[in-house]
């Protein structure tokens, strides 16, 4: 657990059960969490928390995750930040506009808490590497 102590996750999410479960998920394994509940507060928090990853929803109020992922991917603070897209949205439309806008991963509600730990700990260890962000699609 002592290497997952530093990171810092914030989880967008406007469903409380989902962002329950996700925090509870990443914190039994040592992850700080953080968590927003609009697209608005999730750009903020950005800004405050200085987060190592942000797994967010697509479906929010305000600003939706495309929105956010864009905004993210185009300021020079949180254009490396890691995003893992986790939505109910699984056509492969959802999935390539995801991609598009700059997400480095993307996974679908209902998931495995494994997958999802899985993923972001791939997530984290290619941070240290830029080339693996600038295509996405290959993660």
């Amino acid at each position: 657990m002592a290497q997952y102590s530093s990171k810092r996750i914030l989880v967008v999410d406007d469903e409380p059960d989902i962002l329950l479960l996700v925090k509870k998920i990443l914190e039994t394994v040592g992850y700080y969490v953080d968590t927003a509940s609009t697209g608005h507060e999730a750009l903020e928090k950005v800004r405050k928390v200085s987060p190592n990853l942000i797994v967010l929803d697509l479906m929010l109020p305000g600003l939706d995750g495309y929105q956010i992922c864009g905004i993210l991917r185009h300021d020079r603070f949180s254009m490396k930040i890691p995003i893992l897209i986790l939505t109910a949205r699984a056509q492969p439309k959802d999935y390539e506009l995801g991609m598009k806008v700059g997400a480095s991963a993307y996974m679908t509600k209902p998931f495995e808490p494994s997958a999802l730990l899985t993923k972001i700990e791939e997530l984290l260890s290619l941070k240290k590497e830029p080339t693996s962000i600038k295509n996405p699609v290959n993660l």
